[in-house]
């Protein structure tokens, strides 16, 4: 049975399974139920109202509001039918919604935004007092092929498609997001002076380049008669000034013939760019 029909019969059975409901009758609005007459105990109808299907927006990573082609937003009013037989009194049509109202909104995950009730009426035919209450449900409404949803505890915020939302399957993941969307790192640091600087990113880069802020790639010194390198690029094969390591990479200052690599000159900023 489609789940959204379904819902009335499993509030009824939820409802008639709490402990401290024992004294009312549930059951389902359609078909109609023969009661006695004159009406000997409390029973309680539940039916749907309505259902209203508006079109969901989320927000991009731009703060721009987006249409949710696959989701829907539900909004869905379910109905009460209280009656009571006029012996007990006109309160106990106010004390069973209450009690009604409490267990729905406060011991179930069903997302109640408003409720209300009509006033008492009599019915002279079944010779009973009857009340009239509603629920309104808001829930995110994401429809699949099929579903599996067992209303083991009740319904979910998520709304009863359980087999496709809980397929962890055919969904991405914040974590597949988070690699999507941060492929590379970018950074910078402050030369030490040293023969190497170790710059921590928390991950071993495939690659890494760095250059001196100010400067150019690559100086000729005439005095010296060498070049004096301010640019490096490394992979996990090997490179030109930089060494990387298990948790970032090292920037180094040496020399060889000809050259000097200077990528850790005190005082000299540096930025970089290292890929995951």
């Amino acid at each position: 049975m489609d789940s959204i029909v379904s819902l009335p019969y499993r509030i009824v059975e939820w409802l008639s399974a709490q402990s401290n409901m024992d004294d009312i009758k549930f059951f389902v609005e359609y078909p109609p139920v023969n009661k006695a007459v004159p009406l000997r105990r409390t029973i309680v109808a539940v039916g749907m109202d309505s259902i209203d299907i508006l079109d969901k927006f989320v927000a991009n990573d731009d703060g721009v509001l987006e249409r949710q082609e696959y989701c829907r937003l539900a909004k869905i009013k379910a109905n009460l039918s209280i009656c009571v037989p006029f012996s007990m009194g006109g309160e106990i049509c106010h004390d069973i919604f209450t009690r009604i109202a409490n267990a729905l909104t406060f011991r179930t995950n069903l997302n109640i935004a408003e409720s209300g009730c009509t006033p008492i009426k009599s019915d002279r035919d079944t010779d009973a007092l009857v009340m009239d209450g509603w629920f309104l449900m808001e829930a995110d409404f994401c429809p699949a092929q099929s579903t599996d949803e067992n209303f083991a505890s009740f319904l979910d915020k998520d709304l009863i498609c359980g087999s496709h939302v809980r397929n962890e399957g055919i969904h991405v993941t914040p974590q597949d997001k988070e690699k999507w969307n941060d492929q590379f790192v970018v950074g910078s640091y402050l030369g030490s002076g040293g023969a190497s600087r170790s710059v921590n990113l928390g991950f071993s880069p495939k690659l890494v380049i760095a250059t001196a802020l100010g400067s150019h790639p690559c100086l000729y010194d005439a005095a010296v008669g060498i070049v004096k390198n301010y640019f490096g690029i490394c992979t996990q094969t090997g490179g030109t000034g930089i060494e990387i390591t298990a948790s970032g990479f090292k920037a180094m200052s040496v020399s060889a013939t000809g050259t000097q690599t200077n990528l850790n000159q005190a005082g000299t900023s540096y930025s970089y760019i290292a890929f995951k």
